[in-house]
């Protein structure tokens, strides 16, 4: 299998599922990811690629593959650059759906719920109700415009032989350090609550949601490895899908949950959410999830809690193992 973004958050946890069975692997990103992100240690990638020189790399090795899954891009919701995220997430999703396209290769990857904008046009993952949607920054954009491509070459018949977007919600585990500002809520909330002993939410800007109130679909990531692989392996034929638990959590019900693992009573300060994001921030996700259950995934979703006491486990476990082994680097 090749993954590209193979040393991000959800690429790793990828890469370990392959290791565990025994799956063989090209791993595709930035050569320095590889090195500098200290909770990849114990991974093992196989083949390692260059982002850059992916393309080149294929038409001169032509490896054998059996699927593809495409989980690089550029995630940041508060980069603004629109021709940036064209050239990486449209451009080389393109090339790489037509690289499949010609050797008929399986190919699933990942979009965002990012490209719903500010839900008011629901959370549903209907074809149909994709032409609609608004996404509120240029990273939703670049996902959604990707989407309505995809849709547009599978309505031509230029496709892979199997193919699935995913439309991934607020994925919060193990691995997502290296993201800084991008990490999860629960991440942050593990790291200022140890430090501080509070953690400190944004306070909510619209008359009708109480600060703490603001909901969204928060999916741990090892269901979300479990979803894709059984995209590949059962295999799903085509579509684009919601990944997301169908149910939506304050957070406020999210700090209460760290606060809990850590044996703390709850601490909470609401400070004002930057101007430059309130425009475009979502108050509520929530996915609708018949379209995956229909092709046959039957699996619970982790509940919230469970999950974030899981991930605080992997972060102890993890801090334990590798104490000085890096030079104090995190």
């Amino acid at each position: 299998m090749l993954i590209t973004g193979a040393a991000g958050f959800i690429g790793a946890r990828a890469v370990e599922r392959c290791n565990q069975e025994g799956i063989p692997l090209i791993a595709v990103d930035a050569p320095s990811y590889f090195q500098n992100r200290t909770e990849h240690y114990g991974l093992d990638f196989g083949e390692i690629v260059d982002r850059e020189e992916l393309f080149e790399w294929l038409e001169q090795e032509r490896p054998s593959l059996e699927a593809v899954l495409h989980l690089g891009a550029c995630t940041k919701t508060t980069l603004f650059d629109e021709e940036y995220f064209q050239r990486v997430n449209v451009q080389y999703s393109q090339k790489l759906w037509d690289y499949c396209t010609r050797h008929q290769l399986p190919f699933y990857y990942a979009s965002s719920a990012a490209t719903y904008g500010d839900g008011s046009h629901g959370y549903g993952d209907e074809e149909e109700n994709l032409l609609h949607l608004r996404p509120l920054n240029p990273y939703g954009e670049s996902k959604h415009r990707f989407d309505l491509w995809v849709l547009e070459q599978e309505r031509r018949g230029i496709c892979p032989p199997c193919w699935a977007g995913f439309k991934f919600f607020n994925v919060y585990g193990f691995g997502e350090r290296h993201k800084k500002e991008m990490s999860s809520v629960v991440l942050k909330a593990y790291d200022q609550i140890r430090s501080d002993g509070r953690l400190r939410l944004f306070r909510s800007h619209r008359p009708d949601i109480a600060s703490g109130e603001q909901k969204r679909d928060f999916i741990y990531v090892q269901d979300v490895v479990d979803v894709l692989f059984f995209a590949w392996q059962k295999p799903i034929q085509r579509g684009i899908f919601n990944v997301g638990t169908g149910r939506a959590r304050t957070f406020l019900e999210l700090a209460e949950s760290v606060f809990h693992v850590l044996g703390m009573e709850p601490v909470i300060e609401f400070v004002d959410m930057p101007e430059e994001i309130r425009e475009k921030y979502q108050y509520f996700t929530q996915a609708k999830m018949e379209k995956l259950r229909l092709q046959g995934y039957t699996k619970p979703f982790t509940p919230l809690e469970e999950g974030v006491r899981q991930y605080i486990e992997c972060l102890r476990v993890w801090e334990r193992e590798t104490s000085g082994k890096f030079g104090g680097k995190r």
